[in-house]
């Protein structure tokens, strides 16, 4: 069947993205971007960094407009999707596709939606907390991940004081004990306040008014004049239920991001399958970008596409720290260190056996992130790379 009319679900990185890749290889049919928010489409990263912190605007962080020949409909939701007629029924009106990419991203995560909880997910988000921030001089975060410790290290830039709460040493999941013992150093040195609790917490408050505090599975209550959280997210798929789409960790796709010859997923709603049993969602940017792209090629080339191999990328700039990794995650037993890791300087890490390292860390490292994954696929040139 040749498309005539594809449709992209979401005003993310990932739907944009796709829409482009969809024109550089050579589609001439009619594309549709429908973005649930009423502005144009922008970039999520600096929302926990600059936007937060009030140095950047939304009209800064926009991403580049798509191009004239895709209709780009913002403040359309998508509401339900009927497979058999190939039909998505919006909140104004249905839309009618031969080609479509679900691009809905995710949501963040609540512990308490009675409460007013506050989060860092759109520019909306910034917007309330700036507002928030302006009387708060106490702020606690719970949630010690990227988007956490990036959210507490802005709020420091801002002079707040700041205790970080979660359930596992801040970023060890993400980036190794090791590493992330280093990271949480520079953060205590910046003035962050660390308690780590495996029973997790619990917000408490007024129902519809904002939290007071958390109170930790052990019983200690932490109050602050201002909660945010941070744990993790939700892909957005409600939309999809009734529609005989497999839901499982999000939309569950191929090798190739399909989920059949005329639907794709990609982004932070995309969930693959592994050998294992397991899924694997990767809600980053860089994994939204890739993964558009192999999307894209896929619903117009099918098995002549490649399939998508994830690099595992990823950047957080925290506490005057710029740290870059490339490569799934390996044991602390394989990892090897340089002169300037030891000395506290810049420093290039790796992961795995010396023929092919299968992780790379640049601490404050020089080497842009194409290097980067290049290193995670061949060491082969490691010491022309530094």
């Amino acid at each position: 069947m040749t498309m005539q009319n594809i449709v992209v679900v979401g005003g993310s990185i990932a739907a944009v993205t796709a829409a482009e890749t969809l024109r550089l290889e050579g589609f001439d049919g009619s594309i549709t971007l429908l973005s649930q928010e009423s502005v144009a489409p922008y970039t999520r990263v600096p929302l926990s960094k600059g936007a937060l912190a009030g140095r950047e605007s939304l009209e800064d962080i926009f991403l580049p407009s798509v191009s004239g020949d895709v209709d780009l409909r913002t403040g359309v939701r998508a509401d339900s999707l009927d497979l058999n007629n190939r039909v998505v029924h919006t909140n104004s009106g249905s839309i009618v596709w031969d080609g479509l990419v679900i691009a809905t991203g995710a949501r963040a995560r609540r512990l308490a939606p009675e409460l007013r909880e506050f989060v860092v997910r759109d520019h909306r988000d910034c917007d309330e907390l700036r507002d928030e921030l302006v009387a708060a001089s106490s702020v606690l975060v719970v949630g010690g991940g990227f988007l956490g410790m990036e959210i507490a290290s802005t709020l420091r830039q801002l002079d707040k004081s700041v205790t970080l709460i979660d359930r596992e040493p801040p970023m060890q999941r993400l980036v190794g004990s090791i590493v992330a013992a280093r990271i949480r150093d520079v953060a205590l040195e910046a003035g962050i306040l660390f308690h780590v609790d495996p029973g997790g917490v619990e917000l408490f408050g007024e129902p519809g008014s904002r939290p007071l505090g958390a109170k930790t599975s052990c019983g200690r209550v932490f109050e602050a004049d201002l909660v945010i959280s941070a744990v993790g997210d939700v892909p957005n798929v409600e939309w999809l239920a009734g529609s005989g789409l497999k839901l499982a960790g999000g939309v569950c796709v191929d090798s190739r991001c399909r989920v059949r010859a005329d639907v794709v997923a990609a982004g932070d709603v995309a969930s693959r399958f592994l050998h294992s049993g397991n899924e694997l969602r990767i809600p980053s940017w860089t994994n939204a970008v890739d993964q558009s792209r192999a999307a894209a090629r896929a619903l117009l080339h099918g098995d002549a596409a490649p399939e998508y191999v994830p690099s595992h990328y990823f950047w957080t700039e925290q506490f005057g720290l710029d740290i870059k990794v490339s490569g799934p995650m390996a044991p602390d037993s394989e990892l090897e260190t340089d002169e300037g890791w030891n000395s506290g300087g810049s420093s290039l890490l790796t992961w795995g056996p010396p023929d092919a390292p299968r992780r790379v860390l640049g601490w404050n490292h020089h080497l842009r992130p194409a290097q980067l994954k290049r290193l995670t696929r061949n060491r082969s040139g490691l010491l022309r790379a530094t």
